[in-house]
């Protein structure tokens, strides 16, 4: 048995019997179940009831033993004075409260229904299962999937926003800042995310600013900062970038003895750091008020004319300093500046809104429509499941659903396991 098959039950009044007693015998007229809460203190806050005839407000706590009370220490807890009905599967221990009252048990054990019982614990149950429900997902009502689909793409940019929040608390509310910051995260995509993201943490943005008239003054900067020109290699292209380092970290008081170290192993070349951080460069020269134009920008076809950038005239020829290459001009991909537009440009515009108190969610569903799926483990599973994913909002979804439903047997938190359980119930009455 666990709690949030408990929480569903109340939350959704699935009792066998309209008519509910305490465990002491006293009739309780349920008026309102309360707001669940998903964080810590009582389970369901402002629920209002009567019980023996008396009208209650507060809060309820539930839990599958009478005896959870004292073992999580509520006892001990102001959050849990205001509790006015304690809802258990079983009752083993009468509760009470700080001046000794008893609180008000409710034992559900006798209120919930053997089907609705047999149909929860088959439904989830997760033996052998990538995902508790796989045996029934290729049935579920598009209707409700395509929602909750919707729904969880927005949770995911919710978690985002986050983490961009405490970005902009570090960078004193720069929003350019903090734009700069995850494109150069997601420019080194997963083998050098952090190390490009160390590198743009190492310095002031006020500097890129101050150095966005030259390329090679942003390429300086940023190789020179990642570590890239601590070598001694017979270069004039290397040469003039560290003569031009020596003077940007003069000038600023530079340090990068904090810069995660750079990988090239089993990269692809045009994913090697060099190439990346020559393009990084090249966007912040190209565009000198990059965060206001992707803010201003309205559809997809705009956002690719903005990041469609190359790397500097030397790169045309290497993918490293000591190595001349085959000649070809590394511009940015559709494919990457997808990636860029998923996880960086997208929660961003997502952040800023809601910061600004304004409305941009249709903006971001007409653009992330537009994109195709992600290919990954997640995406590619459920889709053998059943062919569910062709955009990134569905590719986005599944991975929200994957890793903070699916993984973490949260079930009836989701739409889809609130409808199968549902249905499994009505077939086995």
């Amino acid at each position: 048995m666990q709690e949030d098959f408990l929480h569903y039950v109340w939350k959704h009044k699935k009792f066998s019997s309209p008519s509910l007693q305490t465990t002491s015998g006293d009739i309780i007229t349920l008026v309102k179940v309360g707001q669940h809460n998903h964080n810590s203190g009582p389970d369901f806050f402002n629920a209002q009831m009567g019980i023996d005839g008396q009208f209650w407000a507060g809060n309820v706590e539930i839990h599958v033993k009478s005896s959870d009370w004292y073992l999580h220490n509520h006892e001990t807890d102001s959050a849990y004075d205001n509790v006015i009905l304690h809802v258990v599967y079983e009752h083993d221990t009468d509760i009470f409260r700080k001046d000794n009252t008893p609180i008000p048990t409710l034992e559900l054990k006798k209120y919930i229904s053997h089907e609705l019982l047999d149909s929860y614990q088959n439904l989830f149950s997760t033996q052998n299962k990538w995902i508790s429900c796989e045996n029934d997902f290729a049935n579920t009502d598009d209707f409700v999937l395509n929602n909750w689909l919707e729904n969880l793409y927005f949770e995911r940019l919710e978690r985002k926003s986050k983490a961009i929040e405490s970005m902009l608390i570090l960078s004193k509310s720069d929003w350019e800042a903090v734009l700069f910051r995850l494109l150069a995260k997601n420019f080194g995509l997963k083998v050098n995310g952090e190390a490009f993201l160390s590198m743009a943490n190492s310095f002031d943005f006020s500097i890129v600013r101050k150095s966005q008239s030259k390329p090679e003054l942003l390429e300086a900067l940023f190789f020179g900062q990642a570590g890239i020109l601590e070598a001694s290699i017979e270069s004039a292209y290397y040469q003039y970038l560290s003569k031009e380092y020596k003077f940007l970290k003069q000038k600023f008081g530079l340090t990068n003895s904090n810069v995660v170290p750079l990988q090239f192993f089993r990269l692809r070349p045009p994913n090697f750091p060099t190439i990346r951080l020559s393009q990084l460069a090249m966007l912040y020269h190209k565009e000198q008020n990059l965060f206001s134009k992707i803010v201003a920008a309205t559809n997809i076809g705009e956002l690719y004319h903005i990041l469609k950038v190359s790397t500097t005239e030397f790169w045309n020829d290497h993918y490293t300093f000591g190595k001349a290459s085959k000649a070809t001009k590394k511009t940015l991909t559709d494919s990457f500046i997808d990636l860029l537009l998923i996880n960086t440009i997208l929660p961003l515009k997502f952040s800023y809104a809601k910061h600004q108190g304004q409305e941009v969610d249709e903006i971001i569903l007409s653009i992330v429509q537009k994109i195709d799926s992600e290919k990954n483990s997640i995406v590619n599973t459920f889709n053998t499941l059943r062919t569910v994913s062709k955009t990134a909002l569905e590719s986005q979804a599944l991975i929200q659903l994957k890793t903070e439903y699916c993984a973490k047997n949260k079930c009836l938190q989701c739409a889809i396991g609130n409808l199968l359980l549902n249905i499994s119930e009505m077939e086995n009455r």
